[in-house]
């Protein structure tokens, strides 16, 4: 079980995404009893969903599906579309942060050199989709992401093949996983990098518009001190009602946020 840091405050503010008023606690969690909750909370994560270009229109399901798992497995989550959240300060109470469907430049120099102290510091990044469609002039992202998106052919079914059964966000998955999605292809294969695990490939004679041949969707490594997982699903509503993707989802962010699990077989 991860051992969550007493997070020093909490964040109440009835605060609407995107209008820079600071994360939001989701969740039952605001009002009566809140305190208690974060102190019986295992960790606290936050998502990030800014966008400065592409908005996927399925980012307020997908900010409420990863608050439900939130609810349902013991720990915290606050979302925001405020960078400056990303200070030294801000960041300090969480165990790991996603960026959700997270397109173009969504920080400046500052809160870049914060984010990065944050990782060395041994914490946690999750990346959904188009958190692989973001700061591409900052190369230590792109080292901690793993690999930027380069294309996409239209929404389709596709098989996808699980390369790991034990990590968490793969165990529940079975060998070939059949689902509709908007399949990224990637500038570099991840595969090259000899630190990144692969956790899950396409079976590209299974749909139409791959061009990477060797198409790795979904993997994790350790970074610059800290935990990165990457999956490049997530583009659709439905996918943050699916059952599968959302196990999926919560293993990359129990990974994240913790290190290896003891249901992790080794």
């Amino acid at each position: 079980m991860v051992t969550a840091r007493l997070p020093r405050r909490v964040v109440l503010a009835a605060a609407i995404a995107g209008l820079g008023l600071g994360p939001r606690l989701l969740g039952s969690r605001v009002g009566a009893g809140a305190d208690e909750q974060l102190v019986a909370a295992r960790y606290r994560l936050l998502v990030f969903s800014r966008t400065a270009g592409f908005r996927h229109d399925s980012i307020p399901d997908a900010v409420a599906a990863v608050g439900r798992l939130g609810d349902q497995n013991g720990f915290l989550v606050d979302a925001t579309e405020d960078p400056s959240v990303f200070t030294d300060a801000g960041l300090a109470d969480y165990s790991a942060v996603s960026f959700l469907l997270t397109t173009g430049d969504v920080l400046d120099d500052s809160q870049q050199a914060a984010f990065e102290r944050y990782i060395a510091a041994g914490h946690g990044f999750v990346g959904v989709h188009s958190a692989a469609d973001t700061e591409y002039d900052w190369p230590w992202y792109g080292g901690l992401l793993g690999a930027y998106f380069a294309s996409h052919p239209d929404i389709q079914r596709a098989a996808v093949h699980r390369e790991d059964a034990n990590h968490p966000s793969t165990v529940s998955l079975p060998d070939v996983w059949v689902r509709t999605d908007e399949w990224y292809n990637f500038q570099t294969n991840p595969r090259d990098t000899p630190d990144i695990h692969v956790l899950a490939s396409l079976d590209e004679s299974s749909y139409s518009g791959g061009t990477m041949g060797d198409h790795p969707i979904a993997w994790y490594q350790e970074y610059a001190g800290g935990r990165a997982w990457y999956t490049a699903g997530g583009h659709t509503r439905e996918s943050y009602s699916e059952p599968l993707f959302l196990q999926h989802l919560l293993g990359g962010l129990e990974y994240a946020a913790g290190g290896p699990h003891p249901f992790m077989v080794r």
